[in-house]
């Protein structure tokens, strides 16, 4: 690889059927993504520390450790994006996924195409997530966010948030005091195909809240303008101090 070839991006499948493994490799790599593989969760534990991936396939359903607490585990020590497989129908899973961190979910069966297609627009948030912006915004005397660091800090202390999190604060902190429609958040922090997916809307917005707003359940940053979508609150008029005006 030259110095100007772009660096392959590393993929770890976790899933105990070797057909299914097998029929992801071979897509992925002929996309031109590297591949590696783990047949259950305490093999892919191991492959994330060993491995550094740049995105997981989880399945839910497999032995030693399911899916569910493998990905716990693997939140304990990884913000990576992480794409669950899940059976046809099993909304509740999906949730449960979403819940618990995944990025995405794919439901079995899936096409070469679809595969590829939500592996790379995960992996494009991703990335466009890490690119710097040369900002500071000192939101109130509470609340404190640097883009360029990637840091929020509520109350002096430093608030860890997911990828996926720091995308939509981003995107609402950029159009502070306007209303963001539910469909446009959706293209911009999980991609144009995800416009009518509310689901991942709600949960990611109440992630935030509980991170970030003194009172969760009476929000002052993230306002919900019903139906329509989600403002944050115009920091520079309507949290402005009296005293320091």
């Amino acid at each position: 690889m030259t110095e100007s070839s772009p660096r392959r991006r590393k993929i770890l499948v976790v899933d105990d059927e070797p057909r299914m493994i097998h029929f992801i490799r071979l897509n992925l790599e002929h996309d031109g993504f590297e591949v590696y593989e783990a047949t259950s969760g305490t093999q892919a534990l191991d492959q994330m520390r060993d491995r550094l991936p740049d995105l997981v396939l989880l399945d839910v359903m497999m032995p030693d450790l399911d899916g569910f607490e493998t990905l716990r585990l693997i939140r304990d020590i990884s913000t990576v994006p992480v794409i669950m497989l899940t059976a046809k129908g099993e909304e509740e899973d999906r949730v449960r996924g979403l819940e618990l961190g995944a990025d995405d979910y794919i439901t079995k069966p899936f096409s070469p195409r679809e595969l590829v297609s939500r592996v790379r627009a995960v992996l494009r948030r991703t990335e466009m997530a890490g690119q710097p912006v040369h900002d500071v915004i000192q939101v109130d005397n509470r609340f404190k966010i640097d883009f360029d660091r990637r840091e929020i800090w509520v109350d002096d202390e430093l608030v860890k948030l997911r990828p996926t999190e720091f995308r939509l604060l981003y995107h609402l902190v950029q159009n502070a005091g306007w209303v963001v429609p539910h469909d446009q958040l959706l293209a911009k922090v999980w991609g144009y195909e995800y416009r009518d997916e509310t689901h991942y809307l709600r949960l990611y917005i109440n992630y935030l809240r509980q991170k970030l707003e003194e009172d969760p359940s009476n929000p002052k940053y993230i306002i919900t303008e019903r139906g329509v979508g989600y403002r944050f609150v115009d920091y520079k008029r309507d949290l402005v101090d009296p005293a320091n005006a």
